[in-house]
């Protein structure tokens, strides 16, 4: 299924004039690097974020909402390379479906040890998802406009996760709590881009 152009061209002019905040090495000691895809697609006349589901197998972040992409590995000679490749090892897309349109800040995780480093990637083509079953339970699709601060109402929320409680930016999108870091990088790329984007209001 092909994609009709969404105004990528704008969400990459808006993250090229910014210096993203970037986590080096050294300031947080004992923490692992990783890169995620923030994806976004045209569907239904609308955009989206496409997220998955983690399975209660994986080592961190079981059962979560995430963004696909991991930690980087020693071969991996950017951190574009480490997204590219883990998104497609999670749910089988392919780079050249993908359009990297820019980095946002930087983010710790809450319940593990990761400086994440986020990419926006705008999805071209969506072809038949070939979906890791040990990694990703599914596939999750959530409105741009849910993350919307008009939407949102900076929600707040106490998440209870693995007996600790987190106080964390969270969105409902249906059965999903989508929290902890994911929110976080979403609640960031609305600051950056959100007003700017003419998102409509959430139908109730």
């Amino acid at each position: 299924m092909s994609y009709q152009k969404f105004p990528s061209m704008i969400i990459k002019e808006m993250l090229s004039t910014r210096d993203p905040k970037v986590i080096k090495d050294g300031k947080q000691p004992g923490y692992r690097h990783a890169g995620v895809l923030l994806p976004l697609l045209l569907e239904g006349g609308s955009c989206k974020v496409l997220l998955t589901k983690r399975t209660d197998r994986v080592e961190h972040h079981k059962g979560q909402i995430s963004f696909p992409g991991g930690a980087v590995d020693k071969g991996d000679a950017s951190i574009e390379e480490t997204v590219l490749r883990e998104t497609y090892e999670e749910i089988g897309l392919s780079r050249e479906h993908i359009e990297i349109l820019g980095r946002i800040d930087d983010v710790l995780t809450m319940a593990s040890n990761y400086v994440v480093h986020p990419l926006v990637g705008w999805v071209t083509h969506l072809n038949d998802l070939v979906i890791n079953r040990a990694e990703v339970e599914r596939v999750v699709k959530a409105p741009l406009s849910l993350f919307h601060r008009a939407n949102s109402e900076n929600k707040r929320y106490s998440v209870e996760y693995e007996g600790v409680i987190y106080e964390t930016p969270a969105y409902e999108n249906g059965k999903d709590l989508i929290w902890g870091a994911t929110a976080k990088m979403m609640e960031n790329f609305m600051e950056i881009t959100g007003d700017k984007l003419c998102l409509p209001p959430m139908q109730k």
